[in-house]
């Protein structure tokens, strides 16, 4: 069996750094923030080309505290797409706002900046595309927009990690950026994390205080806050695993290479691009196939693994029907949700396991 991650074989390559790690929080008894949490803030600020970085205990906590930082609330409109995880609109609706969505552009499956300005309106509050699968959306053009009528970006950088735009690391565009640790992503924690980047000093603080009850110190309650602080083992093994990212961003890069150029002949199958003036660090290596149910079970008999990111766009979901769009709204982001399936990646899969699974799909794809 080819398994679609493997984190297991992650944890066994550094697992004399993490143990230490664990055990150095376990001895400190800094359990929720702590020096460790200060730290791995400090550091993947530096990373990702900020000044400020707020560690939090979820992606979708720092999508929430980030737009409740520029004010959204009850009233006003987040642009965003509906080819995304639900957590994107989630997070906007827990401010009261509401979510507007403009459809994704044919290749990337990204913000399409050309739909963006017909969007905005006089209740615009911010403007939030998405990094889907780990490639940054077109900001030079969404930035432009986005600065002509005075509209903030936060980047929903969650799939993100060490993405880059022109030379610009995701979270660095925008007034604000957030990523999640979430365990399969590619700065993962060993349970729930995320944090948010800005170089914006008065952001910062505001999400810093707002992750912790509201508190600018001790018992003194300035805002309504949140319990979202990140737990101090978690921003011990990021840390460590920080440490790595790098590297273990190119063996994806490679890996992504290796089955694009496999799957280059089909006719079938379109293997995802790169973007000219961007660098992908393919969370997922997603696919568009004809015939994806075939596809599916002819894997799932050979034993390999997949997933589906997302079969469902969010303005279709049954949760979200009170914003009451229809099917055809978007038509590029409902034919890349009938359409797309996403392969193994992960930086520990070896030439042959790529081989194996390009082989598969290319010749089920074939037949088919």
């Amino acid at each position: 069996m080819i398994p679609f991650l493997d984190l297991k074989a992650q944890y066994a390559s550094i697992k004399g750094d993490i143990d230490a790690a664990v055990m150095r929080v376990l001895a400190s008894a800094e359990y929720v923030l702590g020096e460790e949490v200060a730290q791995l803030e400090r550091e993947f600020a530096e990373y990702c080309g900020t000044r400020h970085a707020v560690a939090v205990n979820t992606g979708t906590s720092a999508l929430h505290l980030a737009l409740l930082a520029l004010g959204a609330g009850p009233g006003d409109e987040v642009i965003t797409v509906p080819f995304t995880f639900v957590a994107t609109v989630s997070a906007i609706c827990y401010t009261g706002a509401q979510p507007v969505f403009v459809d994704v552009e044919p290749v990337t499956l990204t913000m399409d900046a050309t739909k963006l300005e017909a969007a905005i309106t006089s209740r615009t509050k911010a403007i939030m595309p998405v990094h889907l699968y780990g490639q940054m959306a077109d900001m030079n053009a969404i930035k432009a927009i986005a600065d002509r009528h005075g509209v903030p970006i936060i980047e929903d950088a969650c799939q993100a990690h060490g993405a880059e735009y022109e030379g610009r690391r995701a979270g660095s565009i925008g007034v604000s950026g957030c990523f999640s640790f979430y365990p399969g992503k590619n700065l993962g924690a060993c349970g729930e994390g995320g944090i948010v980047v800005t170089s914006n000093d008065s952001h910062a603080r505001t999400v810093r205080m707002l992750r912790d009850w509201g508190q600018e110190r001790r018992y003194h309650h300035v805002l309504k806050g949140f319990n979202y602080r990140m737990d101090g083992i978690q921003g011990a093994i990021l840390r460590v695993k920080l440490r790595h990212l790098n590297n273990w961003t190119q063996s994806r890069r490679a890996h992504a290479a290796r089955y694009s150029a496999l799957l280059a002949g089909s006719n079938d199958v379109r293997a995802p691009l790169e973007a000219a003036d961007r660098r992908h660090v393919y969370h997922i290596y997603a696919i568009r196939c004809r015939d994806r149910e075939y596809l599916q079970r002819a894997l799932a008999i050979q034993g390999i693994q997949f997933g589906l990111h997302y079969p469902i766009p969010v303005h279709l979901q049954k949760a979200h029907a009170d914003l009451g769009y229809t099917p055809g709204d978007f038509p590029r982001s409902e034919s890349a949700a009938r359409s797309v399936l996403s392969l193994p990646i992960y930086p520990e899969m070896t030439t042959r396991q790529i081989e194996e699974v390009a082989s598969a799909v290319e010749q089920e794809a074939h037949v088919h």
